[in-house]
């Protein structure tokens, strides 16, 4: 508790020092890699920034570089209105000096003509991928995790479902297998709670239909589980998306059952080797007042798996994020023991016992 009391101390003092002056790009980078170093409360962090004023431009570069690091949601939403409200101030020089030390590193953008040739690749692999794939069966893990404070800061683990996935003539099905490690026949619907499904191909089509026309800007480079990669922000109104966001009442209840369609941003990864994307991050946007979730996020990832000698690019993990009101849910995927799709096809209760959840990524270069 001294060490808490010790650190709103500081963020006091700082804020007071500062107030006048505002805070310089330097101060601004050494404060948020302190309090992530630190682990500072995410709320403690972004109410600070809001009562900050910078006089130089918030880049995206600088809010995805501060995103690399690790800070939280709340922080970057801070960091988002701070972006807006500096929109046309100069870049400053200590940037544009760091960005050029960092040039090996970061090497500059593609031309625009490269940019729409790797959009366009990864447009005609996404829409081949469902044709492409092997009729096949893996285990789908799914942990459930939520927050009643409504903080972001006090994830309880609410339980862990284990279920066959088996994908067959383009469709996909869904047999429980155990929830807690307890033996459990329940439909996958009928779990309640949050889940999700259409990580097999319907997010990535949708992402590059044709009706959605999405539109794509330049990101950065960087590196993706070792892989070199092309990152693009991207955006897809409500009228174009085919995201849907669907509330219900509780397990097997129809009654209050609520759909919305949901325009999104985000970013997607595309690998600079293969043309594929690696990586699809979804924020939904301008989600109706009156609906009962005010927040939906997603990532899902992709990588090449081997399946009976040949390799395919398959979902790896996924993560999804809903708020409703105070409440808030977590849900982490991950797609283990891919195997070629037979009628005698099985996942053995031995294979999925004692299962280590992948590891986290490495932080982005």
């Amino acid at each position: 508790m001294r060490r808490a009391g010790r650190v709103v101390l500081l963020l006091c003092a700082a804020a007071a020092l500062l107030a006048q002056s505002g805070l310089s790009y330097t101060q601004l980078r050494q404060f948020i890699k302190s309090s992530v170093e630190q682990r500072l409360k995410d709320k403690e962090v972004a109410n600070y920034l809001k009562k900050q004023v910078v006089r130089f431009a918030i880049t995206d570069r600088l809010v995805e570089e501060f995103v690399g690091w690790g800070i939280g949601p709340r922080t970057l939403k801070a960091l988002e209105t701070m972006q807006t409200a500096t929109a046309g101030m100069p870049e400053p020089k200590a940037a544009a000096a760091a960005s050029t030390a960092s040039q090996p590193r970061q090497p500059p953008p593609p031309s625009e003509g490269k940019q729409r040739e790797v959009i366009e690749e990864a447009r005609r692999q996404a829409r081949a991928y469902t044709d492409e794939l092997p009729n096949y069966v893996c285990l789908q893990i799914t942990r459930r995790y939520f927050d009643p404070t409504g903080l972001e800061m006090d994830w309880l683990k609410h339980d862990e479902i284990k279920t066959r996935l088996s994908y067959f003539d383009s469709r996909e099905n869904y047999e429980t297998l155990s929830v807690n490690d307890v033996v459990s026949n329940k439909g996958f619907s009928d779990l309640g709670g949050t889940t999700s499904t259409g990580e097999f191909g319907s997010v990535l089509g949708g992402l590059f239909a044709p009706e959605t026309d999405a539109r794509f800007r330049w990101a950065r480079h960087s590196l993706l589980r070792g892989k070199p990669v092309y990152v693009f922000h991207m955006e897809v109104p409500q009228s174009r998306s085919s995201w849907s966001l669907t509330w219900s009442g509780g397990p097997g209840q129809t009654t209050d059952l609520r759909r919305i369609r949901a325009g999104y941003t985000g970013l997607v990864y595309i690998g600079k080797e293969s043309g594929r994307v690696l990586r699809i991050v979804m924020e939904a946007q301008d989600i109706p007042a009156g609906f009962p979730m005010q927040e939906a996020r997603s990532r899902l990832d992709f990588d090449f798996i081997a399946l009976s000698g040949d390799s395919f690019l398959l979902p790896l993990k996924a993560q999804t994020f809903l708020r409703s009101g105070r409440f808030l849910s977590r849900n982490e995927l991950e797609f283990r023991l891919y195997r070629k799709f037979t009628a005698e096809a099985t996942i053995s209760f031995e294979e999925i016992e004692d299962l280590e959840p992948l590891g986290e990524d490495e932080p982005e270069q």
